[in-house]
């Protein structure tokens, strides 16, 4: 049967997370609602697959504080499906959100360190609500922003020499290569960027450059240019919890390197729903 606490509707985060006309959401909750009438199985889907190897207490629920596992080189493995935390109610709807989804600079005394025109851009989108995000025509949210929205999670698969990150959004993906390459020189402006990977001890640091300048930080319209360039400080604390330390580079855009650090938790026994952008109001077409 349909789990209704797994099975994620993507209703609207305001402007700019509004990725789907109110018809799609009413045909999602339709055929959700015939399925369950008629008794419908998902198992396909995967959603309440119980994963071998995952640590449980006695009454079978995955024992989330069970320390974190560790591949065949001992590191740890971050491998699973992770939420942000979130920490936030939203005070026009009462959803729960991370507070960094608005403003990665949140616990920054004072915000971001702008450079005057980033400033005054950001300040512009803040008041008009993040309208004219880059997902309201389908394009790509930005690193961080596509790791902080709840309810759409994200995938890491851990291998040797490629660690994977599968975005549930828009079924985008993202590659941090760990062969010992060097990042590119000189690459084609990527919304993701190029990222490479390398262990510190038990944290895993992602270097990333090569960024457009169209992404967004967050959902506020935190911007940034092309000069950007982030690490990410990745630490699995336990079998459940998983701390993300971004630290944001771009001399263009901020007066100084400056960072910011969330929290996510894995979501077990589940995994990622397809999930496409068929939003056609921003795009002034007929549905």
């Amino acid at each position: 049967m349909i789990s209704l606490a797994r099975f994620r509707f993507r209703a609207s985060l305001g402007a700019a997370y509004t990725h789907f006309d109110q018809m799609s959401v009413v045909r999602a909750w339709s055929a959700a609602t015939i399925a369950l009438l008629l008794g419908a199985s998902v198992s396909a889907q995967w959603l309440t697959y119980k994963a071998p190897g995952t640590p449980r207490l006695p009454d079978g629920r995955p024992n989330l504080a069970a320390p974190a596992p560790r591949g065949a080189d001992g590191r740890p493995d971050l491998t699973g499906v992770w939420e942000v935390v979130g920490d936030m109610v939203m005070p026009t709807d009462g959803r729960v959100r991370s507070r960094y989804l608005y403003n990665i600079a949140a616990d920054r005394p004072g915000g971001a360190p702008f450079q005057p025109w980033a400033r005054a851009l950001w300040e512009t989108r803040q008041k008009a609500l993040g309208v004219g995000a880059p997902s309201e025509a389908c394009l790509p949210h930005g690193i961080p922003a596509a790791m902080l929205t709840r309810t759409l999670p994200f995938k890491i698969v851990q291998h040797p020499g490629l660690t994977i990150v599968l975005f549930e959004e828009f079924n985008n993906w993202r590659q941090v290569f760990t062969d010992g390459r060097p990042l590119p020189v000189d690459p084609q402006p990527a919304w993701l960027g190029y990222s490479v990977g390398r262990w510190d001890g038990d944290t895993f640091v992602i270097e990333s450059a090569g960024f457009n300048d169209r992404a967004w930080l967050d959902a506020g319209g935190t911007p940034h240019s092309e000069a950007l360039s982030t690490v990410e400080r990745l630490r699995r604390l336990d079998f459940g919890h998983m701390e993300a330390e971004f630290t944001f580079d771009d001399p263009r855009t901020f007066t100084t390197g400056w960072s910011a650090t969330a929290r996510f938790e894995l979501l077990p026994d589940t995994d990622l729903l397809e999930h496409h952008c068929d939003n056609q109001k921003w795009a002034g077409k007929a549905p």
